[in-house]
């Protein structure tokens, strides 16, 4: 291979690997991968060294692939059976070589997804949390590396497990929420803020939710809607009437065609009675009981959703952020 180009070796032998691997072909691939590593040609560029630091990375992906099966056959052995050691051991020894080959990617700027995440299981299983923790918060904070939503991700749901203190769980989501607003994680984000006591988070809490709201992947979200009937009737009744307004201000523009009209009042009770409520009970609210889509789910006649239906009318007629009609 090395007659095509000494040039380009490192890039053929790469994407050699990934054909290998796409095929199944794990042994061949990691030699292929051992030869690369050790190839250098004239004097070492910072391209060239990019592309062995990848090569490094995907070789100890093949490395965290053996290791992730030791993983699994010592978790099926009983830890007083001699096989358990020896298993141990081999486990130890397939993740040192494993946290060799990934360190020095991770320190490269980029969008290492994969790689981070095999890396952060490893020091995990063996303890270092300390070591797993600074992998994550410097993949997801130094400014050299892009902007990559999935970084956040990784390092929440880390600190979750870590049962972290509520307000570090906030700040991680906060920034994942300027990213990426309408990320299945604000649901839980903005119940974080809705426990918290800080009155600017509570504020917060109503911005997620209509931004999720904003997106049209989220129209038919269930949760998210029934979040918002819930939170706005709460902050309603607790004289937070300009937080409301702030959000809708701009907002009713738009959302009564992308979310309040005829068609989908109709389209919305067919398919979805409970998103349908809870969609209506909003309506009203933000627009008060005149609402074309309030005022067709509220005359549907549906035996289990009566009383449902009086509770929402009376409470759109008292909270309503639009002044009642005679």
């Amino acid at each position: 291979m090395k007659n095509i180009g000494v040039m380009n070796y490192l890039t053929i032998s790469l994407q050699h690997a990934l054909y290998l691997l796409h095929h199944g072909m794990f042994d061949d691939a990691s030699r292929n991968l051992s030869q690369a590593e050790t190839w250098r040609y004239g004097e070492k560029s910072s391209s060239q060294e990019a592309l062995i630091n990848l090569v490094q990375a995907y070789k100890g992906l093949l490395q965290y692939y053996t290791w992730s099966k030791k993983k699994k056959e010592l978790s099926e052995l009983d830890e007083d059976d001699y096989a358990y050691s020896t298993a141990s051991q081999n486990m130890f020894k397939h993740s040192w070589k494993t946290s060799v080959s990934f360190s020095a990617l991770v320190q490269t700027p980029g969008v290492w997804d994969p790689f981070v995440k095999s890396y952060v299981e490893m020091l995990e299983f063996y303890g270092d949390q300390d070591g797993a923790r600074e992998v994550l918060t410097n993949y997801a904070y130094d400014e050299k590396f892009p902007s990559n939503p999935n970084a956040h991700v990784y390092l929440y749901n880390f600190l979750k497990r870590e049962k972290a203190p509520r307000e570090k769980l906030i700040s991680v989501l906060k920034i994942l929420y300027q990213i990426v607003p309408s990320h299945t994680l604000m649901l839980e984000f903005h119940r974080l803020l809705r426990k918290s006591d800080k009155e600017e988070h509570h504020k917060l809490g109503l911005e997620v939710l209509f931004g999720v709201l904003d997106f049209a992947g989220c129209t038919k979200n269930l949760t998210a809607w029934q979040y918002l009937a819930k939170y706005l009737r709460q902050i309603l009744m607790g004289s937070h009437l300009a937080w409301v307004q702030d959000e809708w201000n701009s907002r009713k523009n738009w959302w009564p065609g992308f979310h309040f009209s005829s068609f989908w009042a109709k389209s919305d009770w067919k398919e979805d009675k409970a998103l349908a409520y809870e969609k209506a009970f909003v309506a009203g609210i933000l627009l008060g009981k005149g609402c074309r889509y309030f005022r067709y789910i509220s005359k549907q006649d549906h035996q289990d959703l009566r009383k449902k239906f009086k509770r929402m009318k009376k409470l759109v007629k008292k909270h309503s952020i639009v002044n009642p009609g005679p």
